[in-house]
């Protein structure tokens, strides 16, 4: 008796469980793309690049969870949301960007930072909004100001996801 009530139970969970496993791959689909922009050695072309990612990224979401999706409104909440995140995520990515002008060491450090901020970024933007929209929210009923304090725990969350994949990557190569 006990095992078919599981049965039934996993029966009942599956589509929310494939909804978060199709999630997580497209959000770590979208964290390698991060990492690789970042790498690009010209200043402000990895920022626009990994924006790029980030709007490709909230357009599959919404596709996930039937969200109707618009580039415009969209880039307006990715802005309001990085914007009260500024210090924590956005500042480095631009800092790391910049310092890929100086011949050398400045360009080997902005390429591997710019890469792991970026990668970070992605990652928490996807949290936030996979969250939201498995919530019921959509697009629209989006507010930045109460998600910045998530944003912020899955940024910090997102570098060590980084950290971990880079590790996975270099043990296969």
């Amino acid at each position: 008796m006990k095992e078919e009530s599981a049965e039934k139970t996993n029966e009942a969970e599956s589509p929310e469980v494939a909804v978060e496993v199709t999630v997580d791959k497209v959000i770590r689909q979208h964290v390698y793309m991060s990492l690789g922009i970042g790498l690009i050695p010209i200043p402000f072309l990895d920022f626009v690049g990994v924006t790029g990612v980030q709007l490709n990224l909230m357009r599959k979401l919404a596709q996930i969870y039937n969200i109707p999706f618009s580039k415009d409104m969209v880039k307006n909440l990715i802005g309001a949301l990085l914007g009260g995140a500024f210090p924590a995520s956005v500042g480095p990515r631009i800092a790391f960007s910049v310092s890929k002008t100086v011949p050398g060491i400045g360009y080997a450090l902005g390429a591997v930072s710019s890469s792991a901020v970026s990668g970070a970024c992605t990652y928490a933007i996807g949290r936030v909004f996979s969250r939201h929209f498995s919530e019921g929210g959509t697009f629209l009923s989006f507010d930045p100001e109460n998600a910045r304090a998530f944003y912020e725990k899955m940024f910090q969350e997102g570098q060590e996801i980084v950290a971990e994949m880079k590790a996975q990557k270099k043990k296969q190569v």
